[in-house]
């Protein structure tokens, strides 16, 4: 069964009714069985239920078999450049503490595989205790959907000693945030593009990375995004 993210979503949110259910984390050796209450394996060990759970259900996949590279799942086997899937995880009564992408290697990447920008990300919101762990929320959101503004630059990110390290997710589920997520791919892209201008390293650099952006995207989809 071949779906898209947002039928993935439909899929495990609506008709599996994920939310709200509990599991418990247990490790065993030998003859010896222990509760797991640290949060260190709670994101990988959902990310592998998930697998699982796709391959229950006969959803077609293709799982990414470095860890570190974009994206964790191609829903579209045939089609590496449609149906992108990334999944985060976070600790509800923490906040999104996770990393949406390494600015530097994203900004890059854009250059030559803008098609990321159409990626999904599906969020599972977590609550933990001793061993148990509830799901409280999940979304299927795009990148545009989960960054936004901040007072330093035109973009969220993280950055230590003046250097620019990933971007940061919103707050996007709190009406109390300060700053929103960006309404649209547009507004992300330009505001990647003007924290690159402001940002010393990558300033010098930073002459026709939009352009080249757009016209990748283009090249890829056949679509002429408007960014001022």
């Amino acid at each position: 069964m071949k779906l898209s993210g947002q039928e993935l979503y439909n899929k495990l949110v609506n008709e599996y009714k994920i939310i709200g259910e509990k599991g418990m984390i247990n490790f065993s050796l030998k003859d010896l069985t222990i509760s797991v209450e640290t949060k260190d394996t709670v994101g990988n060990l959902l990310q592998e239920w998930l697998k699982a759970w796709m391959m229950v259900e006969k959803i077609e996949f293709e799982e990414n078999t470095n860890s570190q590279v974009f994206p964790d799942f191609n829903l579209d086997k045939n089609n590496k450049k449609l149906d992108l899937l990334e999944v985060k995880t976070f600790d509800w009564d923490r906040g999104p503490g996770f990393d949406l992408a390494n600015f530097d290697s994203y900004c890059n990447s854009l250059l030559s595989s803008a098609y990321r920008l159409d990626s999904d990300y599906l969020i599972f919101a977590y609550q933990m205790k001793g061993s148990e762990i509830t799901i409280k929320n999940v979304w299927i959101k795009k990148i545009w959907e989960l960054s936004c503004p901040s007072g330093t630059y035109p973009i969220k990110v993280q950055e230590k000693r003046s250097v620019i390290y990933n971007i940061r997710p919103s707050t996007w589920y709190s009406e109390k945030t300060k700053f929103k997520p960006f309404n649209s791919k547009e507004e992300f892209i330009s505001a990647l593009n003007e924290t690159r201008y402001q940002y010393p390293q990558t300033r010098p650099t930073n002459g026709h990375w939009l352009q080249k952006v757009l016209q990748n995207y283009e090249e890829h989809t056949g679509i002429r995004l408007q960014v001022r």
